[in-house]
């Protein structure tokens, strides 16, 4: 069997979270690429904890499974990493091909701890594998890689048993594995929040300056201001159904917490024209009056579904051209009807795992297709809604540089080089690996596009308030993400998987958890009185505000409306009274 050589430069970052233990904080490293590199990055963290995490000592702290020939190579700039040669394409006893794998390395692993790592390789689709204590093989990440060159992909794992364990890469395919750039960090719990609530107050927080001045241009000594949130500055919001239009105790409940809405079910395809040239709006047009009502924007979901079983019967047997008919026909309706009115369109929806439309009109039918919806609505952003991204480590269908190689195809088709894309990550999390998650963040971040957590929630079971706290935090504070929307949709017969109320809207554990959330992302300063300046600084989440400025040589207060955010940090703003 042929033996393909790849570079695979595994740069791991163990994030090792131990209960308890107090040490001097450090700083969480977001580093990621998803270029194509002629050497690879430098270990993060130094290397951490890792022995020997360049290769420039040889092999000396790593080891090779049987019959597994490995050395230690040098690239023409001098850089040495390790390779594995041979080490799969054998057929087993059942004559299944054999994985390759790569070096390994064995490290004493704390229970009840997190470890995060990055990967980076050739054109195999190469697994990180860790090896537990308890003997559990737990895949941590994975990456399509690519061929000749190195590349970064960060990923993680939780164990939850001491003692030790190890890690290695291993491919199905038949292939080389060249290994470099190794780093293993640990963080304690308590460091590892410090960090999420440092990068949480960085990335949605700004401190800003009044100064209260009179109509003299000098400053108002003593002058008393008052700070009023009008709406956050951070979207967060809920999956809306069309009960709402119907039950006043919904419509309160929703409009009171939340500042985005995703139609469940009653913007797609199959709700608007279950019957073929039948279509109707009626119900999605109430639900999109009553969200501007109360200011909530509503994001379009979705133009198309990939899903083959999302498809109505009237539409599986067309031909190419019935299709293609069909489908033109959708497509400017919808998106015509909701142009202007709608920010986001989720255009293609989970394109990773299915492929309909590209099945019927070849392997660019979303890339064209985004061109299309592009075309008609100039403002809103077209997202590549997918789900297992940040979820499941192990599905070959939605590693993070699949992702990215999806919409590289999208970006690159000609003629959407001016499209306003957007990366869209369903988060539907039954235990969330947080170390991967925030990898995988880091990762799709370098696309440099608006990032948004799409349709959270967390399955039934004991933990699933603990497990969405740590999912919506993790989100919040991570800086490159743009927005969250929640999965849980309110029915009387039961939700999804998620429910925040009962039948009478009253929160159910999770919904004191989200109301908990809101409140906390909203804290700030009610009112504060200015120095003998007429200044005030004040720390603010990022939001509209009003500052009402009273003092008693002025007849009348001041109001000042004001968007604070990232730009405002640091500025100074005049209030004329």
């Amino acid at each position: 069997m042929k033996i393909f050589m790849e570079r695979l430069v595994l740069s791991l970052l163990w994030v090792a979270l131990f209960q308890g233990c107090m040490v001097q904080s450090v700083e969480y490293d977001h580093t990621a690429s998803i270029e194509c590199l002629r050497d690879p990055m430098k270990p993060l963290y130094k290397g951490g904890i890792i022995q020997n995490s360049e290769f420039n000592s040889g092999l000396m702290g790593w080891s090779t499974y049987r019959n597994i020939r490995a050395a230690v190579s040098s690239s023409p700039s001098g850089n040495k990493f390790a390779v594995v040669h041979g080490a799969g394409g054998s057929l087993s006893s059942s004559g299944n091909v054999m994985p390759s794998h790569s070096v390994y390395q064995r490290v004493q692993m704390q229970s009840d701890t997190h470890y995060s790592l990055s990967v980076s390789g050739g054109t195999a689709h190469v697994k990180a594998i860790v090896r537990a204590p308890n003997g559990e093989r737990v895949i941590a990440g994975a990456v399509a890689a690519q061929s000749g060159c190195w590349s970064m992909l960060k990923g993680g794992m939780t164990a939850y048993s001491a003692g030790h364990g190890e890690i290695f890469f291993e491919s199905d395919a038949p292939v080389d594995i060249w290994v470099d750039s190794v780093s293993l960090q640990p963080f304690t719990f308590d460091e590892w929040d410090a960090n999420n609530r440092r990068s949480a107050d960085k990335a949605r927080r700004s401190t800003v300056k009044l100064v209260a001045r009179g109509a003299d241009g000098k400053p108002v000594a003593n002058a008393n201001v008052t700070i009023q949130l009008l709406r956050s500055g951070f979207p967060f919001g809920n999956t809306m159904t069309k009960e709402i239009l119907d039950l006043p105790e919904y419509e309160k409940w929703f409009t009171s917490r939340f500042t985005v809405a995703t139609f469940e079910n009653e913007m797609k395809w199959y709700s608007t024209e279950w019957a073929q040239n039948q279509e109707n709006y009626a119900i999605p047009d109430n639900m999109l009056k009553l969200a501007q009502k109360a200011g909530i924007k509503v994001r379009g979901h979705n133009v198309f579904w990939d899903d083959q079983s999302s498809q109505m019967q009237w539409v599986r047997p067309m031909n190419l051209d019935q299709l293609k008919a069909a489908m033109q026909k959708r497509l400017k309706s919808v998106v015509t009807r909701y142009a202007g009115k709608v920010i986001h369109w989720d255009v293609v929806n989970e394109n990773l795992h299915f492929n309909f439309f590209e099945t019927k009109l070849g392997p660019s039918a979303s890339a064209q297709i985004y061109q299309q919806v592009g075309q008609i609505d100039h403002t809103a952003i077209l997202f590549m809604n997918e789900f297992n991204v940040l979820e499941q480590p192990g599905d070959p269908n939605a590693v993070p540089s699949k992702y990215v190689d999806k919409m590289t195809q999208i970006r690159s088709y000609p003629g959407n080089g001016g499209l306003k894309l957007g990366v869209g990550l369903e988060s539907h999390f039954s235990t969330p690996n947080l170390p991967y998650m925030k990898g995988a963040l880091d990762t799709l971040a370098k696309l440099k596009l608006p990032m948004w957590m799409t349709e959270v929630d967390v399955v039934k079971g004991a933990n699933q308030v603990k497990f969405l706290e740590q999912v919506l935090r993790e989100g919040y504070s991570h800086p490159n993400v743009d927005g969250m929307v929640m999965w849980a949709a309110w029915h009387a017969k039961g939700c999804y998987v998620m429910c925040l109320t009962d039948n009478s809207f009253k929160n159910l554990p999770v919904g004191d958890l989200v109301d908990k959330l809101i409140a906390e992302w909203k804290t700030h300063k009610k009112a504060a009185t200015a120095d003998e300046n007429g200044a005030v600084e004040l720390n603010l989440p990022h939001g509209e505000y009003n500052f009402t400025v009273t003092h008693p040589s002025l007849n009348s207060a001041a109001v000042h409306t004001m968007t604070v955010d990232a730009a405002s940090s640091g500025s100074e703003y005049t209030i004329s009274v």
